[in-house]
């Protein structure tokens, strides 16, 4: 689809950006604290700082920027330097700045992914790109990336920059690597996993790292925020894997299949593709080739009983045990206690 393929519609709307911390529903299970209950003042300060610095005095940037935003969603990335930072004790300000200016690079990339893989749904509404046209999503999405170099700059730490400087283009990279990896069946799990660790799960790796550094952590206590950090994404990832085969449209806020139809050969594909039988791999390789979706239910009998989706799952359950012995030297807290829960709702959430 070429760039600016919509027209881009200007939809009037106050400006206001309608959030709240959106994991509480995920644990109320536990009789603990939920980890929402437990950052709740520090994320109401993080919103202000999001209203303060999104503001811009052109009319379409604050609705899409606000559109996208106001969308939901868990906010892994802006919660993990929150709780770090908390679970090191940190006592000033600063890590709301930081949990800010991931929370835009986030939103920045999801933009410009949504225009790549030229998605409708995201988060169960239109997507930006869907409403205001491709044109105007990207250059929203660089006006997000650009705000947020503004405010790393203006916390005057040059090692904030550097980590956040790394991780948007390392994401940068691993964009590239996906786009080479779309719609070619010969994808291996090491090619795939590349993938995560640069496309998904840097972000994390940096936000960890980030709430470790501003708190004044050793480097070894650093390299443990972003091992947890990096571990916890990938498990996100493959679990969304799984989901994208076994999830409810309604609860994942995405149309089920959407890999499959962008010719993208995540982890059940390339493990159906290694073993399945020759009439399934033959199946599965012109679907990825074709970015064929009329085989999908097809394809998603072949990966469910050839075990596909529960190989994927343990190996997130694998990767969620790794964050968790990340952070076993972390001093005990309500901090850590929240790290740890975020570790198992990776793997055990349904959307």
């Amino acid at each position: 689809m070429p760039l600016g393929a919509r027209p881009c519609r200007i939809i009037a709307a106050p400006y206001t950006v309608h959030r709240r911390f959106a994991l509480s529903d995920a644990t109320q299970h536990t009789k603990q604290n939920t980890i929402a209950q437990t950052i709740a003042a520090d994320m109401d300060a993080v919103n202000t700082v999001i209203r303060q610095k999104l503001h811009s005095e052109v009319s379409l940037v604050n609705q899409i920027a606000e559109y996208i935003i106001s969308a939901g969603g868990k906010r892994i990335r802006p919660v993990l330097v929150l709780l770090v930072a908390n679970a090191y004790a940190y006592q000033g300000r600063a890590h709301h700045e930081l949990a800010a200016v991931v929370e835009f690079i986030h939103t920045a990339t999801l933009l410009h992914d949504d225009v790549v893989d030229e998605s409708s749904l995201r988060r169960g509404r239109a997507t930006a790109n869907a409403l205001f046209g491709n044109a105007a999503s990207v250059l929203v999405g660089d006006f997000l990336y650009s705000r947020a170099f503004q405010m790393m700059v203006g916390l005057n730490n040059m090692r904030v920059m550097q980590i956040l400087s790394d991780a948007t283009n390392v994401i940068a990279e691993g964009e590239v690597l996906q786009l080479l990896n779309m719609h070619d069946p010969d994808v291996n799990e090491e090619r795939y996993l590349q993938v995560i660790r640069s496309k998904t799960a840097k972000l994390f790796e940096a936000a960890a790292e980030l709430g470790a550094l501003v708190s004044g952590a050793t480097d070894a206590q650093i390299a443990a925020a972003g091992e947890y950090g990096r571990s916890l994404g990938t498990a996100f990832q493959l679990i969304d894997d799984v989901l994208d085969y076994a999830g409810d449209a309604g609860e994942i806020g995405k149309n089920v299949g959407d890999d499959l139809r962008e010719g993208k050969p995540t982890l059940p594909l390339i493990y159906l593709m290694e073993n399945g039988t020759e009439e399934q791999r033959a199946l599965v390789r012109s679907c990825i080739e074709q970015g064929d979706e009329q085989h999908f239910d097809t394809i998603l009998a072949a990966i469910t009983t050839s075990g596909a989706l529960e190989y994927t799952r343990q190996q997130a359950v694998t990767a969620s045990q790794r964050a968790a012995d990340a952070i076993a030297d972390l001093p005990d807290s309500v901090y850590k206690q929240s790290l740890l829960q975020l570790a198992h709702f990776a793997v055990d959430r349904t959307h």
